[in-house]
């Protein structure tokens, strides 16, 4: 299979181009397609250029032409240029003029093509045309490259790749075949892969050091991701910089701050889109929505968790179709969303913050969708404030940090395929606990349940789509032991001396024994550092505590329940101050709908030290009372020590509330006049955003053909200058005239035959005066011009010399007359010579 080389350039790159294409070996094993953005109305002159500086075979991509290595494909003018298998596609664009993103298109299709033997290559160029597809070639693990910056012509196209974290290399255009070539080779000639050789001989200290530099440096441990996974995007870092061994990688590692962020990128494999699996969106939007919005509480939110949402495509899909389906005719809702979607990586949480897409994202949401929640931006399109405010992002580790609770649906697609069978066995209960009675869990095409049957039950299984097992027998010790794993290796026994007591347990029973103890029995309870943040949680606190929403924020303070925290907030003032607990009874708290009585103890700790500082509040349920005059004299006591503070709120907020209803009279007038002004500049944006992004695709195929025709005019000027040198090296003095008899060019001897000057250009040949005894000069040019015919004649200079004067038609070469070429060719040797042998020839006289 030949490897392929896409390079996408655009204003400026020619140049770059040619110094990519000079650096090339002509026997590099590689084809190389070449996509420029160009004048749809033009011919290009792209492959006559570019073949002056290369030795291989450089043509214009035709349809079904099959691909060869060292050879460069150009893509024609006015057409998309694709890979299939080893074959090129051309097609029509779709989009209008201005809005093309021919180089996303071809390492879209070479990502799909080669997977990870796909290599791209960014140069000069506006705009951000090449950034989505070279994520796209990065997330199968093939090659990115781009131009320094610093080198380009226009630096817009690398800038934009580089700033998305999709350049794996930047270097010179001169630079980059090289890092090619040494990144092919060392795939080449390499043994048996990592990834694919046997687990133990792949895992062991160097690999536990990359991972453990890894868990130092993002906090995220990935020792249970999958061993080829790992060692796979591990491979990839390594032959980047042709490196042999872990060995050498992991030493490498420890110097450089920068490769070990990058590997973490690496590894934060962000492969996502808009409604990706068709099929599995409209069975959610048409069937399993529907379903649950109507069992679902009128008065309450749906709230949904994506986790590993990447960049926001998934989390805003979800949004997307509950919009839809509330607004059904057949079944009208009024229920709201709120949507937490997580992610490791920083990076990936920002851009999916911003809501900005680019205009690929067209043919997976579909005309009518953009049209609705989008916006057209410069490049691309904007999902719309209403949208964008019911998704909360945060940066979470769903192993690490505590989860979102009371969900009504997770979605968790392609997360579980990257993660060994301990980490998802974790996993699952962890979902199971954190969603609702019957909320649904949504599976990647590849990911399924497995083991824990018992928690889930399937909806769909073809489209990966579980509902919540209510009932779930938990009685039984084992159930824990094998839905909560201990993730690090237990501790060697250390059984007790007779002497002492009975043996102890064996490290990894105990520890299962004492989890099953606190998630079973033990009540809730969360420990708080000084500053009020929770840094630990025992047991089911949902009841107690959610998640605020916004940036993801564990301060206590935020997570507590409104009905408990005003007392709570005094209790653990009191608690700081003395050494016995606090104890708060009889609070009511509203859960799913119904009021939960709870006892709260509130105390500040000291013993161990490391706990020291720190303070623990615990949640005990009470249960219903029997009696319930006995509950109703409790209740009124309770909301008669409140009585006094409630009435205090409640005057600050009619306060509040009269000076709001004053605002917002005279803000609702205001603000109709903004929201008119609003839509006509808006209106007026669109306009002009889309004129601006087809003067900018104008500008770059300008920039193009004024490239092509610089280089049309240095070959020219070169010839120019071969002509001159040529006609003044020949003994010949030659003078053209246009076809008004004007001078047009001369040669050096002609001037010294014909009194000539550089001024005399475009002076009629009448004017000039000449050594020559030749009056009729002018007439006979005339004669020769009139009549086509050639003219010659011997003539004598007033120094005694004799010339032939040749008088011929100028053709051009599209066979026009334009003028006449007038040559004079010194014959005074002839001349003399001949009179000599006259003199000689003649009788002498007797």
């Amino acid at each position: 299979m030949t490897g392929i080389v896409g390079i996408g350039a655009s204003a400026g790159g020619l140049v770059a181009l040619e110094q990519f294409l000079h650096a090339v070996p002509p026997h590099s094993d590689l084809a190389y397609i070449v996509v420029q953005h160009l004048d749809p109305t033009q011919k290009a002159l792209l492959p006559e250029l570019l073949q002056r500086v290369t030795a291989m075979s450089v043509c214009e991509a035709g349809q079904d032409m099959p691909i060869a290595a060292d050879c460069v494909y150009v893509i024609p003018p006015n057409t998309e240029l694709s890979v299939s298998n080893d074959t090129l596609k051309l097609s029509r664009p779709r989009e209008p003029r201005g809005m093309r993103l021919p180089i996303d298109v071809l390492f879209s299709s070479l990502a799909s093509a080669r997977g990870d033997r796909a290599i791209a290559v960014i140069l000069s160029g506006m705009g951000a045309d090449g950034t989505l597809g070279m994520q796209a070639i990065k997330a199968v693990g093939g090659l990115t490259l781009a131009q320094d910056p610093s080198t380009a012509q226009f630096d817009a196209m690398p800038c934009s790749a580089i700033a998305a974290g999709c350049a794996d290399i930047v270097a010179a255009p001169d630079a980059l075949p090289g890092r090619i070539l040494r990144y092919v080779a060392r795939f080449a000639d390499r043994a048996p892969t990592l990834a694919t050789a046997p687990a133990h001989d792949a895992i062991g200290g160097p690999l536990e050091h990359i991972v453990g530099l890894l868990r130092q440096h993002s906090r995220h441990d990935f020792s249970h991701h999958k061993t080829s996974t790992l060692l796979r995007r591990i491979e990839r870092r390594m032959a980047i910089h042709g490196l042999s061994s872990l060995t050498q990688y992991a030493a490498f590692l420890e110097r450089s701050a920068q490769e070990i962020e990058l590997l973490f990128k690496e590894l934060l494999i962000g492969v996502t889109s808009f409604f990706r699996d068709p099929a599995v969106w409209d069975y959610l939007a048409e069937v399993a929505l529907p379903e649950l919005l109507a069992r679902h509480p009128a008065n309450e939110p749906m709230r949904v968790w994506s986790v590993g949402c990447s960049t926001g495509e998934e989390a805003y899909s979800l949004a997307m179709i509950f919009a839809e389906a509330v607004q059904r005719p057949a079944r009208p809702t009024l229920a709201s969303l709120q949507i937490f979607a997580s992610d490791l990586s920083p990076d990936a949480i920002a851009f999916a913050r911003r809501g900005q897409y680019p205009a690929t994202i067209a043919p997976s949401v579909g005309t009518r969708r953009l049209a609705r929640f989008f916006t057209t931006v410069d490049g691309g399109y904007q999902v719309k404030r209403d949208l964008r405010d019911q998704v909360l992002f945060a940066e979470h580790d769903a192993i690490l940090d505590p989860p979102f609770t009371r969900l009504d649906l997770i979605a968790c697609r392609n997360v579980l395929i990257y993660l060994d069978s301990a980490l998802q066995r974790r996993l699952l209960p962890l979902f199971h606990y954190s969603l609702r009675a019957g909320g649904l869990l949504l599976l990647g095409s590849s990911e399924t349940v497995g083991r824990q049957s018992q928690l889930f039950a399937p909806v769909d299984s073809k489209r990966r789509l579980y509902r919540r097992q209510d009932q779930v027998v938990t009685g039984d010790s084992d159930f824990m032991v094998q839905s909560f794993p201990p993730l690090t290796a237990p501790a060697k026994e250390s059984p007790m001396s007779s002497a002492e007591g009975p043996p102890a347990l064996p490290d990894t029973l105990q520890s299962a024994a004492d989890h099953v103890l606190l998630q079973v029995y033990a009540p809730a309870a969360v420990v708080l550092n000084a500053a009020g943040d929770i840094v630990y949680i025992s047991g089911r606190t949902g009841k107690y505590l959610e998640p605020a929403a916004g940036k993801a924020n564990w301060n206590f303070h935020a997570m507590i329940r409104d009905e408990l925290r005003a007392p709570i907030a005094d209790a653990l003032q009191k608690a700081t101050a003395q050494r016995e607990p606090v104890q708060l009874d009889g609070l009511d708290v509203t859960w799913s709908g119904r009021v939960q009585r709870v006892n709260v103890t509130v105390q500040a700790l000291h013993q161990p030290a490391v706990l020291d500082g720190m303070t623990i509040v615990v949640f005990r349920d009470i249960a219903p009372a029997p009696d319930g005059r006995r509950q109703r004299k409790s209740k009124s006591a309770l909301n008669a020590a409140h009585a006094l503070e409630i009435q205090r709120y409640s005057d600050e907020i009619q306060a509040l509330r009269d000076e709001t209803r004053a605002s917002r009279e005279e803000l609702q007038a205001a603000n109709e006049e903004l929201q008119s002004t609003n839509e006509e500049l808006q209106s007026a944006n669109e306009e002009l955003t889309t004129s601006k992004e087809e003067m900018q695709s104008m500008n770059e195929e300008l920039q193009t053909i004024n490239a092509e025709l610089q280089t049309k005019l240095d070959d020219l000027a070169l010839a120019q200058s071969d002509m001159k040198n040529v006609l003044n090296s020949i003994e010949i003095a030659i003078l053209f005239l246009d076809k008004d008899l004007n001078v047009r060019r001369y040669t050096d001897r002609a001037a010294k035959i014909i009194n000539l000057r550089d001024s005399d250009l475009g002076r009629p040949l009448s004017d000039l005066t000449s050594s020559l005894q030749y009056p009729t000069l002018h007439e006979d040019a005339v004669e020769t011009l009139r009549t086509l015919k050639f003219s010659e004649t011997q003539v004598l200079a007033n120094d005694q010399r004799w010339f032939t004067v040749r008088i011929m038609p100028y053709r051009r070469l599209d066979n026009l007359i334009d003028g006449v070429v007038i040559t004079f060719v010194d014959i005074t040797a002839t001349k003399n010579l001949e009179s000599t042998l006259r003199e000689q020839a003649r009788p002498t006289p007797d």
